[in-house]
Parts: C-alpha cells; sequence; structure tokens
C-alpha cells in the first residue's frame, strides 16, 4: 500500500524531516494511480502525524523526533528538562502565603460550613468579593451575575456547554489560546479563524464573515493575547463590541493574563456587558495549583450558566474558595500581581537580550515570547534540537486555529528560575542562527 511505503520511509530516515513530497498529480502519476487516491495518501500521512500540507507551499515530511504531545500543547517534562512550554509562574513567598493561609482556615469560625455543598456558582459573600475584585479591573458587575468556577479553563468550559451548541461557528483568533481548540473539538464547534490587525484581529474580516455566515460567537483575548502578547486599543474594543451588538454575537472575553498589563482599558465585557461572557481566575496570578476561576456574565444567562456548573462541579469547592476570597480581600492577590508583573518584565528583559537578533514578539510584561522562524527553518525541527538538548518549547501548532500553520515556536518564560531561562535561552538562539546558516 502506498500509504505504508511512504510511511516507512519516513520513518526509516529515507525521507528526511523537512523533504518536499511530490505534487499530489507527481505522486498520482508516479504511482500510476487516481489523483483522487493520492490526495487520500497524503491525508492518511497528515494523520498519522508524518506529514503536513502547508498552503501554496507543498507537503513536508514532519519531523518526527518531536514528542507528539507537543502538538497538543501538552507534555511531560523530566527530570533536569527546561520547561519553556508551559507557564506556571512561581514567586519564592508563595508557600509560606499558602501554609499562613491554612493556618488562618484552621483558626477561622465554621469549618464544617466549608465541607458542605455550596450554592452552584458560590455563597453571596463570596460572589460579592469577586464582584469587588471585578471592579479594581474596571468592570462593575452586580455579585448576582458573578459565578465561581474552578479555574478559568472551567469557566471557558461552563460558558460553551451553558451558551453554544454542536455546529456553533465561533470566531476566534487565527493564533489562539489551546485551550479553546481543545474545547471547541469537545463541544463540537466550528472556529473560523480571523487574521490579525494591529493589536488584535481584524474587524473587517469579522464583519465579512458575520455577513456571509451565521456566527454564534467571537472568543477574544484582548488584554494580554496568548501567545502575541496584543493588549487590544479602547477603540479596537468599542470596534468590537458594535460589531457584536450589529450581529448578535456572544463574545467570550479570556482575561487569564490580563493582570499583567500596566493600566489596560476597560475589559470589553464593560463595553458591551449585555453580550459579553468575561473568564478569568487566579491560576497564573497567585498558583496554577489554586483552582480558583470565575465568570461575569449578564443576568440572563446565569441560570444557564449554574445549571453547567452543577452538571460538571455541582458546586464550588469550599477550602479553595475561602482561601482565595481571603486573599482578595486582604491584599495578597494585588500583591503577587505587582510583583508578577515585576518579574515578568525582568524575564522579558532576559529574552530581549538572550534573542537578540532574531524576530521576537511579545508585551514588555508578559511571561510568554512568540518567535516566528525565518522561511527556510522548520518548527518541527527546532523543537526536536531543542529538546535533544533538554529544553521544551511549542511549536505553532497548538495555537493555529487554521490549517495554514506558521513556523514559530512559543516560548513561555515564568516556570523556570532567570538563569538557566538566560542560558536556555541562549540555546534557542543559536539554534535558530545554525539552522538559519544551513
Amino acid at each position: 500500500m502506498l500509504v505504508d511505503t511512504l510511511a516507512a520511509q519516513i520513518r526509516g530516515g529515507q525521507l528526511p524531516p523537512g523533504t518536499r513530497l511530490p505534487t499530489h498529480r507527481q505522486l498520482a502519476r508516479q504511482h500510476g494511480v487516481a489523483l483522487s487516491t493520492a490526495s487520500r495518501v497524503y491525508a492518511e500521512l497528515e494523520a498519522l502525524g508524518l506529514a503536513r500540507g502547508e498552503v501554496g507551499r507543498g507537503t513536508f515530511v514532519r519531523e518526527t523526533a518531536v514528542p507528539p504531545e507537543l502538538a497538543v500543547d501538552q507534555q511531560a517534562v523530566t527530570a533536569g528538562m527546561v520547561d519553556l512550554n508551559f507557564n506556571y509562574p512561581a514567586l519564592p513567598q508563595q508557600a509560606r502565603l499558602l501554609s499562613q493561609g491554612l493556618r488562618w482556615l484552621a483558626a477561622g469560625g465554621d469549618l464544617e460550613a466549608l465541607l458542605r455543598y455550596a450554592p452552584h456558582g458560590g455563597r453571596p459573600h463570596e460572589r460579592a468579593c469577586v464582584a469587588r475584585h471585578l471592579a479594581s479591573r474596571g468592570l462593575a458587575m452586580d455579585p448576582a451575575q458573578v459565578l465561581i468556577v474552578d479555574g478559568a479553563q472551567h469557566g471557558l468550559a461552563v460558558a460553551g456547554m451553558a451558551l453554544l451548541q454542536p455546529g456553533d461557528l465561533v470566531a476566534v483568533d487565527a493564533l489562539t489560546y489551546p485551550g479553546f481548540k481543545v474545547l471547541a473539538d469537545l463541544l463540537r464547534l466550528e472556529l473560523a479563524p480571523l487574521p490579525a490587525a494591529d493589536q488584535g484581529f481584524d474587524l473587517e474580516a469579522l464583519q465579512r464573515l458575520c455577513t456571509r455566515r451565521r456566527v454564534r460567537a467571537v472568543y477574544t483575548m484582548p488584554t494580554l493575547h496568548n501567545p502575541l502578547g496584543w493588549v487590544g486599543s479602547a477603540d479596537w474594543r468599542q470596534g468590537l463590541a458594535a460589531v457584536v451588538r450589529r450581529h448578535g454575537l456572544i463574545a467570550i472575553e479570556d482575561a487569564a493574563y490580563a493582570f499583567l498589563a500596566d493600566s489596560p482599558p476597560a475589559p470589553l465585557a464593560a463595553a458591551a456587558p449585555e453580550s459579553t461572557l468575561y473568564v478569568s481566575g487566579l491560576s497564573k496570578s497567585v498558583a496554577t495549583g489554586l483552582r480558583f476561576g470565575f465568570v461575569a456574565a449578564p443576568t440572563p444567562w446565569v441560570p444557564l450558566l449554574e445549571r453547567a456548573i452543577r452538571s460538571t462541579t455541582w458546586n464550588t469547592p469550599g477550602l479553595v474558595t475561602a482561601l482565595a476570597c481571603a486573599w482578595l480581600e486582604d491584599g495578597t492577590v494585588q500583591r503577587l500581581e505587582a510583583e508578577k508583573r515585576r518579574d515578568a518584565a525582568q524575564r522579558q528583559a532576559i529574552a530581549r537580550e538572550a534573542l537578540a537578533g532574531l524576530d521576537c514578539i511579545s508585551h514588555p510584561s508578559s511571561y510568554f515570547a512568540w518567535l516566528p522562524l525565518p522561511a527556510e527553518v522548520r518548527a518541527g525541527s527546532v523543537a526536536a534540537e531543542l529538546l535533544r538538548q533538554g529544553i521544551s518549547v511549542s511549536t505553532a501548532e497548538p495555537f493555529a486555529a487554521s490549517r495554514q500553520v506558521p513556523h514559530a515556536i512559543r516560548l513561555a518564560l515564568g516556570s523556570v528560575p532567570p538563569d538557566r531561562l538566560r542560558t536556555a535561552l541562549l540555546a534557542v538562539r543559536h539554534v535558530v542562527q545554525d539552522q538559519t546558516d544551513r
């Protein structure tokens, strides 16, 4: 079988990574098969992870030395591995804060209440606590419009389950958060990628899409976009709000990294409160293990969201919620966010120095950087060589919402000590420059 022959040649090294395969017509002619058969052969090779078609360029052999986990932005980092794939920013004092917080809980009042079922979406005083936190972000919400969830990813899942149906079309950035891609696949949503404009996706492209097709929702990260670090201007947000209203869209605003931006414009939810669902949490600003998130929504959507919470986790986790609310109220979260902004800015300075000479896209106080590669350099080859050197990075594939995947790598800067980060980023620069020279 032709698929098996080509697969064996790729796995055996006769067709090395980066090899341009014959066109569909050439393959059909060489092997005496129908054009449709040749197309199926390449489709099966892509499904096996052995080849990838690139619009306008052809079909290429993929780098199979890269673990398949990288293709879904998920990798078990072995001991000694430098992790530039995932972000779990932590500060030295966080363990001490947890110890103090647990002692505070143990000395508190009605501990048994924390072990019982709570209302779906949180107790009224907890929702009021989060509402005060949102007000400090420029988003005034009634506590009854705020629901507590088990992290921002759970908030996105609850939003999708409550407000969307299988087959719904959701507009997203052409490069977007991989967790939303996974959720869309699970909920059988169709994603429509929007091209980039200046510090946000192209609003005119969204407008044209809405005139051609029935778009149900738009998913956006207007403040500290992951992976590009954009912060959309106030005018861009007002423009998006206008399109959302004009076409009756649901806007899902992901603000997981918004705390890193210093004095950003007001959230999109403030510009279109009747149409926007705001999702965030404390995973990045405090700790990834603290699965505490929150959703703020228009009043008519709240019962639907509560039902989705009930069907997934039933209610909020009492102990975690009590601890998180205490830290929101006593200023701990605010202090940690300020310190992490400083920490992220220092890491960006390290990245600028270590990656000098390369085209690097980032926000000056974010925990990630986007590194487009020269046209002749393959992202899979770079990732594989870095992995051989004990450095884990992500290719662009997990972030790409379209079939045309750019050759780029995304660097998470927040998970390793600064000295190791500098060494790892220098290795990234050397690998990219070496493969460019070759």
